[in-house]
C-alpha cells in the first residue's frame, strides 16, 4: 500500500510539473507578444496562464500529503487533504468562470473595447489552444488511472485556458467580420460550460466531505458478494463513504449463533477478501460479526443490556446452589435474552433448573453431559 502510495504521488508529481511548465512557457509568450503587439486581452491571459503555477503547486503539495501514511491523529489517514484541494480547485475554477462572464458583459455593454491583436498573436492563442488541450487530455488519462479528482479538477482548470483562447479566437474572427458580439457571446458560453464543470467538483467534493454513501446499485452489489460466502446468513447496516477516490465499507455480519468466534471472524475476513477483489477501490473494511439482526438492538440503551459471564455465574451458583455443580456455562446473547448450555455431572433435569431460577435474562437452558474418556485397552 505505501509503495502503491509512493507511486501514485510520483504520477500526479510528473504530470503536474509537465503542466506547470506548459504554462510558464505560454504565459512569458503571450505577455511577451501581448506586449510587442500592444493587446490587453494577451496579455491578460498571458498572466491567467501564469496564475495557473499557483494551482499546479498546490495539487503538488496537497498529492503528497493526502498520501502520507495513517498516524495517531490521523488514523483513516489523510485523503480529505485532496478532497478539500479539489474544493479549492472547483472554487478558482468558479471565480474564472465569472471573471470569464464579467469581461463578457462589459464588451456587450461597451462595444469599443474591442480584440486587437496582430499575427503573432493570432498565432500565440493557437499554439495555446492546442497545447492547453493537450495536457488537458494527458491529465485526464493519468486521473481516471488513479480515480483522483484533485488531477482530474486540475485538467480542467488546463482547460479553461484553452477555451478563453477559444473566445479570444472567435473574438477575432467578429473583429475580421465586424461583427463583435460574436466575441461576447463565445466569452458567455466559456463561463457556462466552465462553471457547470466547476459547480459539479464542487458538489462532489462537498458530498464526500459529508461521507455521502455509494449509489443504491453499488450497495446492492456489495450486499450480493457478501451473501455469496459460505456461512453467512444476512447482512445488515451496510454504511459506506468515500475518501479522495477511495471507498470505505462498514457492515454487520449475520453467522450462525452457534458457531465460535474464531469460526465467525474468519467468516468475515472471507466477506472483506471477496468485496476487494470485486471493489479495487475499497482501502478499509469494517465488519462486525453478530448472531442475529442486531440493527435495533444496538440502538438500546445501557439499561437494557444483559448481564456478562461473571455476573450471570454468581447468580446462577447461587439459585442452583446443592441443585448442581458448574462445571462450564456456554452464554448465546439472542432475541434479548441469555440462552444457557450449562455442563455438569450432577443428575438434574432443565425443568428443575429453571423451577430453581427466574431471572428475567434468562432464555433457554440445555444440559450437556461430561464426555467419557475411553480407557486404553
Amino acid at each position: 500500500m505505501e509503495t502503491e502510495a509512493r507511486t501514485n504521488v510520483q504520477v500526479m508529481t510528473r504530470v503536474t510539473l509537465i503542466g506547470a511548465i506548459l504554462d510558464g512557457l505560454l504565459g512569458v509568450f503571450k505577455i511577451a507578444i501581448g506586449w510587442i503587439s500592444q493587446s490587453h486581452a494577451l496579455i491578460a491571459d498571458g498572466v491567467h496562464s501564469l496564475s495557473d503555477l499557483g494551482t499546479d503547486a498546490l495539487v503538488i503539495l496537497a498529492a503528497r500529503w493526502s498520501n502520507e501514511e495513517p498516524d495517531a491523529n490521523h488514523p483513516y489517514g489523510h485523503d480529505r487533504i485532496e478532497t478539500i484541494a479539489t474544493l479549492v480547485l472547483g472554487s478558482i475554477l468558479l471565480a474564472v468562470a465569472g471573471g470569464i462572464l464579467y469581461d463578457s458583459l462589459q464588451r456587450i455593454i461597451d462595444p469599443s473595447i474591442a480584440v486587437d491583436l496582430g499575427v503573432a498573436a493570432f498565432a500565440i492563442t493557437i499554439v495555446s489552444i492546442v497545447s492547453k488541450e493537450a495536457i488537458y487530455r494527458y491529465t485526464v488519462y493519468y486521473a481516471k488511472k488513479l480515480n483522483s479528482k484533485l488531477l482530474m479538477a486540475n485538467a480542467w482548470h488546463s482547460r479553461t485556458d484553452a477555451l478563453s483562447s477559444i473566445a479570444v479566437l472567435v473574438g477575432l474572427v467578429g473583429v475580421s467580420f465586424d461583427a463583435l458580439w460574436l466575441d461576447a457571446v463565445a466569452a458567455v458560453v466559456v463561463a457556462l460550460l466552465i462553471a457547470k464543470i466547476a459547480l459539479g467538483l464542487l458538489w462532489d467534493s462537498m458530498q464526500e466531505l459529508i461521507d455521502t454513501a455509494l449509489p443504491e446499485d453499488q450497495l446492492m452489489a456489495i450486499r450480493e458478494i457478501a451473501m455469496n460466502v459460505a456461512g453467512l446468513r444476512d447482512v445488515h447496516q451496510i454504511r459506506t463513504r468515500t475518501m479522495a477516490g477511495k471507498i470505505l465499507v462498514d457492515l454487520h455480519l449475520q453467522v450462525d449463533p452457534r458457531v465460535s468466534v474464531s469460526e465467525g471472524h474468519e467468516i468475515g475476513c472471507w466477506v472483506a477478501s471477496s468485496i476487494r477483489n470485486k471493489f479495487p477501490d475499497v482501502s478499509d473494511i469494517t465488519f462486525h460479526i453478530d448472531p442475529e439482526d442486531d440493527a435495533d438492538i444496538d440502538r438500546q440503551t445501557l439499561t437494557t443490556l444483559r448481564p456478562l459471564r461473571s455476573e450471570v455465574r454468581h447468580a446462577l451458583e447461587q439459585d442452583w446452589d446443592g441443585l448442581c455443580d458448574i462445571q462450564e456455562l456456554r452464554l448465546h446473547y439472542l432475541r434479548g435474552k441469555i440462552d444457557i448450555e450449562v455442563l455438569t455431572s450432577t443428575p438434574v433435569t432443565v425443568a428443575e433448573l429453571r423451577s430453581a431460577s427466574q431471572r428475567p435474562w434468562m432464555g433457554q437452558i440445555s444440559i450437556l453431559k461430561p464426555t467419557l474418556k475411553k480407557k486404553n485397552a
